[in-house]
């Protein structure tokens, strides 16, 4: 490509400071360097990460700052010691990463990088530690999850882009660099509902329906829906669920109502919620002697689980799980593969797709809840 090794201007969505619009505006990429790979992002989707470290109202904040972490795109230049991937590659950049040499790397059981496991509050390269994009007047602006795809172009380290069949659709399988597959896994690699058995899911946003999906294609009799919000329901008879439970709706923990519905308990449970409380309650509703719980959703700091230790003693499993416990580079291009197959689907996914002008809009529809996953397609 004639722009290898120079600086590249482009549009990006700029975050100046916390909970404000983002701004569209020009911003020089510089060349990538030893083993990172600049990319040309063609559709970005927006995940609730990208909202709650914009809020900044819990972490560090880091501002200037270019969000975005799902997407996909192609390869526009590589760094030097890069053998993997080339120009014109069709590619999924991915918030975690896999450098291919470490213990985790090389353990078939993890998925966790020692070199490129997600870092929320690191906002530039982890090769030099200098950021790769430049704002007006040449101020840094700084890279989120390693990733930044709210820009026309970007730089990622190797180990965090996945190469992808050709002719996947860049703008469906965009939304499995992150939640989509996150909670597909958690159900499919971790919690591994063996078929006919039964599942209840806790939390039904864009991950605990992905995890859903994993439910109703695993074969499962019957799954079990359980959120706050009762509108909620009927999207998710799209994913397989059978039944909905509003915790609001009985004055008793929703572990012991789930229990009785289900003579003992159900066979597996997938926590996506982030709560603690609804975390104890995936827990303690599974069946003992064989019934597993698998834990998504990321608590706050100060959060505790707390639980008698008869639960374990009785035969029930509490598992954790990170990214759907996929490794980026190796297992994604099969997911892909899976959805090129028809045998994962994705579209009922995508609920809204608007042009990168008005990304704005995308976190309008986020924050109201409108929305499961928002397209933005950069070159319109």
């Amino acid at each position: 490509m004639a722009t290898a090794g120079k600086v590249i201007k482009c549009k990006a969505a700029v975050a100046w400071e916390a909970g404000k619009p983002l701004s569209i505006e020009e911003v020089e990429v510089a060349p990538p360097q030893a083993m990172e790979v600049r990319l040309k992002i063609l559709y970005t989707a927006l995940c609730h990460t990208d909202v709650y470290f914009w809020e900044a109202k819990g972490q560090t904040p880091v501002f200037p700052r270019i969000f975005g972490h799902e997407a996909g795109g192609i390869v526009e230049s590589v760094g030097e010691g890069v053998t993997e991937l080339s120009p014109g590659d069709h590619v999924l950049p991915v918030f975690t990463g896999e450098c291919g040499d470490c213990r985790h790397c090389l353990s078939e059981e993890s998925n966790l990088c020692d070199l490129l496991r997600i870092n929320t509050d690191r906002g530039a390269m982890i090769g030099d530690g200098q950021t790769r994009f430049t704002a007006r007047g040449g101020q840094p602006v700084y890279h989120f999850l390693g990733t930044s795809t709210f820009s026309e172009y970007t730089v990622v380290h190797v180990g965090c882009v996945a190469k992808i069949h050709p002719a996947a659709p860049l703008d469906k399988v965009c939304v499995l660099s992150c939640g989509i597959s996150t909670g597909f896994g958690a159900t499919v690699n971790v919690a591994k509902p063996p078929k006919g058995c039964t599942v209840a899911i806790f939390g039904l946003g864009a991950v605990g329906l992905a995890a859903m999906e994993g439910a109703r294609i695993s074969g499962a009799s019957r799954i079990i829906g359980v959120d706050l919000n009762p509108a909620k329901f009927e999207q998710a008879k799209k994913f397989g669920c059978t039944d909905f439970v509003n915790p609001k709706d009985y004055d008793k923990p929703v572990q012991e109502v789930i229990i009785e519905m289900t003579n003992g308990g159900v066979d597996r449970s997938v926590e996506c919620t982030g709560n603690a409380a609804a975390m104890i309650s995936a827990f303690e509703c599974v069946h003992d002697g064989w019934g597993v719980a698998v834990l998504v959703g990321v608590a706050g700091k100060d959060a505790a689980f707390k639980t008698h230790p008869t639960n374990f003693l009785n035969e029930r499993t509490l598992r954790g799980t990170f990214f759907g416990n996929y490794k980026p580079r190796t297992d994604l291009p099969n997911v892909v593969e899976m959805y090129m197959n028809k045998e994962l689907e994705l579209e009922k996914f995508i609920t809204h797709s608007v042009p990168f002008s008005e990304i704005n809009t995308a976190f309008d529809l986020m924050l109201s809840g409108e929305s499961l996953r928002c397209i933005i397609r950069m070159e319109d």
